[in-house]
């Protein structure tokens, strides 16, 4: 069991790495990874321009129990809202545009192989 949860683990992180070099070969540049605050984290924060972008990362390996995207829900959002909040308050931010992208794969990670899913705006307020 310990195994699969590592391995799990991995797969995340992987897919992180992978959104990130995708991102900034985009022209997105990254601020932070895993910036975490009372029960949320935020994978990536980056810049778009002079726009703040708040990454989620999701990923999937069978879709079993839903896709990628699916497993986002509401509490899951509001959670990463409130973790925004307190970042650009803690970084004195709250005066620049922002937007909540997903970066969305489903399907196992074969070598540095995976296919995302962009969606920007995918969290609204």
């Amino acid at each position: 069991m310990e195994w699969i949860l590592k391995q799990s683990f991995n797969r995340g992180q992987q897919a992180e790495k992978l959104a990130l070099d995708f991102l900034q070969r985009q022209g997105l540049r990254l601020l932070t990874k895993n910036y975490a605050w009372r029960g949320g984290e935020l994978d990536l924060v980056m810049s778009d321009k002079d726009t703040i972008v708040f990454v989620e990362v999701r990923q999937r390996s069978s879709t079993r129990f839903g896709s990628a995207q699916e497993s986002l829900n509401s509490k899951k959002c509001t959670r990463l809202i409130n973790c925004a909040q307190h970042y650009l308050q803690n970084k004195k931010l709250l005066h620049r545009p922002c937007r909540f992208d997903v970066m969305a794969a489903n399907g196992k990670v074969e070598g540095d192989d995976m296919h995302f899913e962009w969606i920007k705006n995918a969290i609204t307020l």
